[in-house]
């Protein structure tokens, strides 16, 4: 008798997992995927959108769910109750489950009061008024600011690359360009040689780095920083920061975070896994989410009866940084020293969400084009991202 495998979420862990599962379990495992969502949304390239550089797709999920091998329910996971393996839904209903997999997301929320806050996709058109305004001499000076609790701050400083190139390109030179980030140095967590690669990029477009600064609201024209100094902004653009869930039935840190072991196993229970940006993992990508899914789909497969040997979550970070000319490829294994940034792959093909099973899924599934980005990243197509091998 099969075993039912309950994935709470149609999102990028979500269905990694179930592909996974189609992989290594095949028969042994029966797999049920519940979303609230129709499409599963390819987010990375919402940030190119406002610049008509690329676009955020969408997919019907139904279609994706079908194929994967996996029946899709439609619906609104509330709450878990593990003593009795199921999960309650918004309208009430129990779905059963042998083995649990949360793969819900986390919660964007805004970080600092007065800004626009970019999310992804859904903010695009916001942020293109911005980029109107600033074209017709409205806006002089115009900040992006990276707030504390925001996990993943590249999509920031593509906003700020790329508007420095539209901008230049539209003939308002004049706006003045700064960036506000609380790291140390510009995207430190892919390491000193991606750090050095950004400030270069950042000083060559004219881009102020205001480095190792937390901003706390928009007051006026002005951004408020911390401890009590305000930098002058026309406007302010900021990432959101996350925060978890808090599901009934799971235990969360402070801020709402499940906590899992290298497994994805979710600490004191048995038979429920996390995945993604829900787990207490501080880096929420999508890539680091189809490496934990993969941890956790192993190690259902073995307990379900497969031939595999779990092999424990080991990160490996892939950013492919839009700047409105050349991309940059930045490769890193946190809490090593490991790192690299080139301006050609670092790995093939160039993806935004690098996942082993979803990438060359979505390629064969939808039929998407198998050629590469022209060389001057002008037009990044969704299309080179959806394929096959991770190195």
């Amino acid at each position: 008798m099969s075993s039912k495998v309950l994935i709470a979420g149609g999102g990028v862990a979500g269905l990694e997992a179930a592909l996974a599962l189609r992989d290594l379990a095949g028969g042994l495992v029966d797999v049920e995927l519940v979303s609230p969502e129709t499409d599963f949304v390819y987010r990375p390239l919402a940030v190119a959108e406002p610049f008509r550089t690329g676009e955020a797709r969408r997919f019907p999920l139904h279609r994706l769910a079908e194929a994967a091998g996996a029946e899709l329910t439609r619906a609104a996971v509330r709450s878990v109750d593990p003593e009795r393996r199921m999960v309650v839904t918004a309208d009430g209903t129990a779905l059963r489950y042998d083995t649990l997999l949360l793969a819900l997301g986390a919660r964007p929320v805004s970080a600092v009061p007065g800004a626009l806050t970019f999310r992804g996709p859904g903010d695009e058109q916001s942020f293109a008024e911005v980029l109107h305004d600033a074209r017709a001499g409205r806006i002089g000076r115009l900040v992006f600011a990276l707030p504390a609790g925001s996990s993943w701050p590249l999509p920031l400083y593509e906003l700020a690359l790329l508007s420095a190139v539209h901008l230049a390109d539209a003939g308002a030179s004049s706006v003045r360009l700064s960036l506000v980030t609380n790291e140390a140095r510009p995207l430190q967590l892919f390491g000193g040689a991606a750090s050095d690669a950004v400030a270069e990029l950042l000083e060559l477009h004219g881009i102020a780095l205001r480095a190792d600064t937390t901003p706390v609201a928009v007051e006026g024209r002005s951004l408020r920083i911390l401890p009590d100094e305000r930098i002058p902004a026309d406007r302010v653009v900021a990432l959101p920061r996350l925060e978890g869930l808090r599901l009934a039935g799971l235990p969360h840190d402070a801020n709402g975070f499940v906590p899992t072991d290298a497994h994805g196993l979710v600490r004191g229970l048995y038979d429920v896994y996390a995945a993604g940006d829900l787990t207490d993992f501080p880096l929420k990508q999508g890539g680091i989410a189809t490496q934990q899914a993969d941890a956790a789909a192993e190690s259902i497969a073995a307990a379900a009866g497969a031939t595999v040997e779990p092999s424990p979550f080991k990160p490996v970070l892939r950013g492919l940084l839009l700047t409105g000319i050349s991309p940059r490829y930045l490769r890193a294994e946190p809490g090593t020293l490991h790192s690299k940034v080139d301006t050609e792959p670092l790995w093939w093909p160039p993806a935004k969400i690098v996942g082993r099973y979803l990438a060359p899924f979505l390629a064969s599934q939808l039929h998407l084009s198998e050629s590469p980005p022209p060389a001057n990243g002008n037009r990044i197509a969704v299309d080179v991202d959806l394929q096959a091998h991770v190195p």
